[in-house]
């Protein structure tokens, strides 16, 4: 029995535009960012190139990706002598290559982990105002601390009090 599936969609080319959605637009520039560094490092492995890329962020952040390193790449175009440049030996090479590529992964990942924490403390913070503003003794008891406890009772007592010494409209 042969099973028909519809054809999928597959990628679809999309209309180059400036994205509207500010978080859309972050999340696109830290794909596309990863995709460049990587067609980046592959273009030097497979054609020793040396590349070097700086891109700053929509946010004002500055991300670098270099060959040997952006600095060795930038002194050498700025320079202009490919003279003074000594071709690493092939071994050297690759294995600078793997070490580049491992440190540039494990740095995105700690740039991602660094946004997803400062998200994560923005949220908090907004929390920690949102509770500041909320009156205590209307949150519910069990998120009381002690202290919210302590003070509750006292002021249901006092309450007690003033309500047995208060006359009532019958009485009045």
């Amino acid at each position: 029995m042969v099973s028909k599936r519809k054809p999928s969609m597959g990628r679809q080319k999309i209309e180059i535009k400036r994205i509207e959605k500010e978080d859309a637009r972050q999340v696109t520039f830290s794909k596309r960012r990863a995709g460049l560094f990587k067609k980046a490092s592959e273009l030097c492995i497979l054609c020793g190139a040396e590349t070097a890329i700086i891109v700053f962020s929509p946010a004002g952040k500055s991300f670098s990706f270099g060959h040997q390193s952006v600095e060795t790449v930038v002194d050498r175009f700025l320079s202009g002598s490919p003279q003074n440049y000594v071709r690493p030996t092939p071994l050297n090479d690759s294995h600078r290559g793997a070490s580049v590529r491992d440190l540039n992964k494990q740095y995105t990942e700690v740039l991602n982990q660094l946004e997803a924490e400062k998200k994560r403390g923005v949220e908090l913070e907004k929390m920690r105002k949102a509770s500041r503003n909320q009156l205590w003794w209307e949150s519910p008891i069990n998120e009381l601390g002690l202290r919210e406890l302590e003070q509750l009772r006292a002021s249901m007592e006092e309450l007690k009090k003033n309500v047995a010494v208060t006359p009532r409209f019958s009485e009045l």
